[in-house]
């Protein structure tokens, strides 16, 4: 049954994950921008704080409208996802050290002590995100062991989005706004009537548990046509369409389309989307060594398809140019992932919108293709 948290009930749920061990990783402000960072009491959360999300553009602001000034959850999304607390940036995977005739090999350092995480506000968009990875990299034959340390033992809190961005989508992938599964408590935050509180739900077990020790009440009727209200309202409000009507299809026909040679006109190679992406997994090794050739370290790290040494194999690159980089970022994501790994790889959370320093859109690139595929079925039936 759903139960009401007034903020004093927000902070008891802090407390209480704390007091279970939890580190708890919420929303902060930090630099111009809300970042993940460790949280202890709701006074360190962006209460107050909107975003402005456009291609290319992030600005924070204060909030506008019905209760934004007192949400603490009124934001669109972070500007990073949750991925580097899982597969964090860079990480060491090997040591090896030489002081006589023979190197020694050593094991990269375990955190024995790491206190298994709680995510505070997670949004929709990226609980899915959250389990396209857990299904590529701790649920295949061959699983990450790092991730799947990282990951286990997480508690999500899931928060419904009521404020989305001029680049999100999710509706039109449907992943959002509220999440409707993989969480072990659900938030809704209600700002009508004048009054400031949470409609939790529990998903789980260890949910209900936390949720037991919470100084909770139940949710009236009204209570619960809020938060449908807020579900609604944010669907509607969707910055960004995608059709995904035989998308796979669609891509595998046009892969010489004259719009990829269009958007790398733009395109920078930079990999920012790639980076900000909340379901890219793709790695790399980088190997260094001291000036004395004593000691080697082989750390793995975040690689991108739009760098030209990705694709490169003995004899050549395969993907050389930008063009074909695009395609093959925007194919895979929106395609191919589909033929790998049983769904998109696209959660419609806009990041690679927001953070292109040119404002590339994916939604689009993909609506032009598609445009002009209708055009060539209507003169050549």
């Amino acid at each position: 049954m759903p139960q009401i948290l007034d903020v004093t009930g927000l902070q008891a749920l802090i407390d209480e994950l704390l007091s279970r061990g939890f580190l708890v990783v919420g929303p902060a402000v930090r630099s111009e921008a809300v970042v993940h960072a460790e949280v202890r009491n709701v006074s360190q959360l962006p209460q107050g704080v909107q975003d402005e999300q456009s291609p290319g553009r992030y600005r924070l602001k204060a909030g506008s409208g019905q209760g934004a000034e007192v949400a603490f959850f009124g934001f669109t999304s972070a500007a990073q996802s949750w991925k580097p607390y899982f597969l964090p940036a860079r990480q060491l995977v090997l040591s090896s050290s030489r002081e006589g005739p023979e190197p020694t090999n050593d094991s990269p350092p375990v955190d024995t002590d790491r206190r298994p995480l709680a995510l505070l506000g997670v949004r929709a968009c990226d609980l899915h995100a959250i389990r396209i990875q857990d299904g590529i990299l701790a649920e295949r034959a061959f699983t990450d062991a790092d991730y799947v340390n990282r990951r286990s033992g997480t508690f999500v809190v899931a928060v419904t989005c009521a404020n989305p961005g001029g680049t999100c989508f999710c509706v039109s992938m449907g992943t959002g706004p509220k999440a409707d599964s993989g969480f072990d408590l659900r938030l809704a935050e209600l700002t009508d009537r004048g009054r400031h509180r949470f409609l939790v739900e529990a998903g789980s077990e260890r949910g209900a548990a936390v949720l037991g020790c919470l100084p909770a009440s139940h949710a009236d009727d009204d209570d619960e046509q809020a938060a449908d209200a807020v579900v609604q309202g944010a669907s509607q409000r969707m910055g960004r369409v995608l059709d995904t009507t035989d998308i796979r299809d669609l891509l595998y026909d046009n892969a010489e389309h004259s719009r990829w040679e269009d958007v790398a006109d733009r395109c920078l190679s930079c990999g920012n989307c790639t980076l900000v992406c909340p379901t890219c997994f793709c790695t790399s090794f980088e190997d260094t060594t001291d000036l004395a050739d004593t000691r080697m370290e082989r750390e793995r790290v975040w690689d991108s398809c739009f760098t030209g040494e990705y694709s490169h194999i003995h004899g050549g690159n395969v993907r050389s140019s930008t063009p074909a980089r695009y395609r093959q970022w925007m194919t895979h994501k929106l395609a191919s992932w589909i033929d790998q790994f049983g769904s998109s790889g696209c959660v419609g959370c806009g990041r690679c919108i927001t953070w292109c320093p040119v404002g590339i859109d994916i939604t689009e690139e993909l609506a032009a293709i598609r445009a002009d595929s209708g055009a060539d079925r209507a003169h050549h039936p």
